[in-house]
């Protein structure tokens, strides 16, 4: 049945390129972890862990269908859920963990950029914005109430954050790399008489808000099924 053996092919490719992927992943975390002489001890344990969730997140990432646009919203802002792997990481083994996984997804999908690294840059740091609050507040407050409360304070750090740099910014630095842009065409992309405060109120503001809440459910939705998993590890951290 060819069909069969087709279907176990794929299935077979796709599995080894995960491994390798979390192999790469794995050797990239040791790499950052060194770079920045990090003093705590990182055990096997974490690196591998870690590299999983990094492997997951840049699927999320670099997966086009994964990625996509609102109709509504310019075409150069889209939905994608890489952060849910880093926040669940940061909540089970800390803030440096969500930040090598968001480091490393980062790296792995600059050489397929097609914004010149403008559009790497920007995500990678309107995700620490929005993962690392959350990591950092829920570090000392371990509960369910606590991840909300991280949850939420996260959502409008980052609402705010990256309106405005993407305004004031991103934008212009955009123009500037991007050959054959220019303001002009990006206010007929973006549908707007001007940049700036206009841009964050119209634009920035309620898509930021949109995908933040979209991540946030999911966040909040799998953290209830695995708070009591995450609490072991914490526990056993903290040994």
């Amino acid at each position: 049945m060819p069909g069969v053996g087709a279907f176990f092919m794929t299935n077979l490719v796709i599995s080894l390129t995960i491994l390798a992927l979390i192999l790469v992943l794995t050797m990239l975390i040791v790499s950052i972890a060194k770079f920045f002489k990090v003093r705590f001890h990182i055990t096997v344990q974490f690196i591998t862990k870690t590299a999983i969730f990094a492997s997951i997140s840049v699927i999320l990432y670099v997966v086009p269908i994964l990625n996509f646009p609102l109709p509504i919203f310019p075409s150069f802002l889209k939905i994608h859920l890489d952060e849910i792997p880093a926040f669940i990481a940061g909540f089970a083994y800390g803030p440096f963990s969500s930040f090598l996984i968001l480091a490393v997804k980062t790296l792995i999908k600059l050489p397929m950029t097609s914004t010149m690294g403008v559009g790497e840059l920007a995500d990678f740091i309107y995700s620490l914005c929005f993962v690392i609050p959350a990591a950092v507040i829920y570090k000392f407050h371990r509960n369910i109430k606590g991840a909300a409360i991280s949850l939420g304070i996260a959502t409008v750090i980052q609402a705010f954050a990256a309106s405005i740099i993407t305004a004031f910014i991103m934008l212009d630095f955009y123009v500037l790399v991007m050959p054959g842009l220019n303001i002009e065409g990006l206010l007929k992309i973006c549908k707007i008489p001007d940049l700036g405060w206009t841009f964050v109120w119209y634009i920035g503001m309620p898509f930021n808000l949109l995908k933040d809440v979209m991540v946030v459910f999911i966040v909040f939705i799998l953290y209830k099924r695995l708070h009591k998993l995450i609490d072991r590890i914490n526990f056993k951290e903290r040994r």
